[in-house]
């Protein structure tokens, strides 16, 4: 192929950590430049492709430069380069299903050569019947890899090797070695120990830690789960788990979490009585899933008192109960009970009330929108992935205003449809909806009113005709949200 004019060409390399005989990242390239000189081809650098070291050949969409050398190769036409160079196929792709489909966009649609420099076969049907075969194994090399990492594993903690991500209060060391302590992170694992010891809730241990601005370590604020997981976690009285394996660790422990850590077990195994658990279908009281917080918008979930003398019943924030927030929105229930009642007898006092209409639809045309909301809801997950197959440079900028386009023109299809569902609605007059909504709340009212009714035909007599209750704690007031 040689001639007095070099064609261009363009190199991917990854470097595998699997591979010891693998070559550098440097060799690989200069190894690669010499086949392709050879050849009558010429490496641009900007036409070298290089993934940072450790990257997995398993899937595409996590190889930067991979995704980039094939935006390049499709960003005009023809092709900015004609062939491909590799110093092996396996550094193509570890995955068949992945590697026929780039390798088809590269030979079909963008004309380019693919070369391994290491592996050279025939050109034609039986070359591609050899290329196959070693994608066929270069796969079934990386599955039996992963068993054989696996297998690593299990004999390393069989050796009482260190290897898990390490919990708050530690720092990994690496080679297997116990795992040293973090100073700054393990003063937040003695402050939730002792917190708890002094006879704290976890929501309250919670709650605390998010005042004072601790984080877990991920960065996440606290929650009361958070904080049993933690207080569970024997590994801070040097027992190691991985994968079912346990030993007994070397790691540094510290007297003022060891010493509290039983008490503050059985303490939780105390207070766990799952028994006492609903199930979710029943309905506690007829408000529940009505109420909502004012600070935050979350369901105010109901809390059932053991002494009704000393602290009633009532409903408190769920984000309030988990230590998510600190302003505390609760009511007791006789009085949550006496506000709804008062705004019903209002409205049927005074005839005046403020009401969402939600529109009644016969199955037809139900059905019919249900599958346009159907298609606008997958409308949003077709934009989606054009925007990130752009971003990440699988389509030209051409492409994406193209599919973009296209997207928009079946949006404002869908959106004509639901208008024309919409214009079939009759013309009934507010004043006759508003009657309507006034006889139904009299109806709720007799039967919330009533003591023999169970809280299951209470609560459905309310949700029809209140769709929300937003209770604002710092100014003691309800808002009732009505439809019909």
């Amino acid at each position: 192929m040689m001639s007095n004019t070099l064609e261009i060409g363009a190199a991917y390399v990854r470097v595998s950590t699997d591979d010891q005989a693998e070559l550098s990242p440097d060799a690989q390239i200069r190894v690669i430049r010499d086949a392709a000189k050879a050849d009558g081809f010429i490496i641009p650098e900007e036409y070298v492709f290089m993934e940072k070291k450790g990257i997995s050949g398993r899937k595409a969409d996590n190889r930067p430069e991979f995704q980039k050398m094939i935006a390049v190769a499709k960003s005009q036409s023809p092709a900015p380069f004609k062939r491909l160079y590799l110093w092996k196929f396996s550094r193509f792709a570890r995955n068949q299903e992945e590697s026929i489909f780039y390798k088809g966009i590269l030979r079909k649609k963008c004309g380019i050569e693919i070369k391994s420099v290491s592996e050279p076969i025939a050109e034609g049907m039986f070359g591609r019947l050899i290329e196959t075969i070693i994608e066929w194994f270069d796969e079934y090399y990386s599955i039996n890899l992963s068993g054989e990492v696996l297998r690593g594993m299990s004999e390393k903690a069989l050796r009482n090797g260190y290897q898990s991500s390490p919990c708050l209060g530690y720092q990994a060391v690496g080679d297997g070695k116990p795992y040293i302590i973090d100073e700054a992170e393990y003063a937040i694992v003695e402050f939730i120990f002792g917190y708890y010891h002094d006879g704290h809730d976890l929501t309250s241990v919670a709650r605390e830690c998010n005042r004072r601005g601790y984080r877990t370590r991920r960065g996440n604020p606290f929650e009361r789960r958070t904080i049993d997981r933690i207080l569970r976690n024997r590994f801070y009285v040097g027992t190691v788990e991985w994968n079912g394996i346990r030993f007994q660790g070397t790691h540094e422990t510290r007297p003022s979490v060891t010493d509290l850590f039983q008490d503050n077990l059985d303490r939780l195994t105390r207070e766990f009585r799952p028994i006492h658990r609903r199930e979710v279908s029943s309905c506690r009281h007829w408000l529940s899933g009505l109420l909502v917080c004012g600070t935050c918008g979350a369901s105010l979930s109901l809390n059932v008192s053991n002494n009704q003398k000393k602290r009633p019943d009532a409903f408190q924030c769920w984000k309030y109960a988990k230590g998510f927030h600190s302003d505390s929105c609760s009511i007791a229930v006789r009085k949550a009970e006496t506000f709804v009642l008062e705004s019903l007898e209002r409205v049927l006092e005074t005839e005046e009330v403020e009401f969402e209409y939600n529109k009644p639809s016969d199955e037809k045309v139900s059905g019919e929108q249900a599958a346009i909301d159907a298609a606008l809801s997958r409308l949003v997950v077709k934009e989606s992935r054009i925007h990130d197959a752009y971003e990440n440079g699988v389509d030209s900028l051409e492409e994406y205003r193209a599919n973009k386009l296209r997207l928009q023109a079946e949006r404002e299809h869908l959106n004509q449809e639901l208008k024309r569902l919409a214009s079939q609605e009759d013309d009934i007059p507010l004043s006759v909806r508003k009657a309507q909504l006034i006889e139904n709340i009299r109806s709720a009212h007799a039967l919330i009113s009533n003591p023999e009714v169970d809280f299951e035909a209470k609560g459905a007599a309310l949700r029809r005709i209140v769709k929300k209750i937003i209770y604002h704690r710092s100014e003691s007031r309800m808002e009732l949200h009505y439809y019909i």
